[in-house]
């Protein structure tokens, strides 16, 4: 599956999907983003399409970002069929990213 950058105006339509959606929630000068997201495109790049994977820059979608309260960042998500499941925030290993993933299959 591919990543799809989302805004505030797509994400509700975006999260309708069913299955198992992560959303990377991030921000430009943020500098542990900036390491978290070559590991989120290796995920992605090894064939792992049982997930959809949806970024959402905090400092262009405030709403988004507010109506789940992230208050640091990098911020991971997981939702199933569209209900949250799982949270994480901070940076993570790959191998950390595919437990975190794999434990809600």
């Amino acid at each position: 599956m591919a990543i799809y950058n989302v805004t505030d105006a797509t994400f509700k339509n975006e999260m309708q999907s069913e299955g198992l959606t992560l959303v990377n929630f991030w921000a430009p000068w943020c500098g542990p983003c900036r390491m978290f997201a070559p590991i989120i495109e290796a995920y992605d790049a090894d064939g792992n399409n049982d997930v959809k994977i949806l970024k959402v820059n905090v400092d262009e979608n405030v709403e988004t970002a507010s109506l789940f309260q992230i208050m640091g960042i990098p911020a991971t998500f997981l939702f199933k069929d569209g209900k949250l499941v799982d949270k994480k925030t901070g940076v993570m290993p790959k191998e950390d990213l595919k437990q975190f993933i794999a434990k809600h299959k």
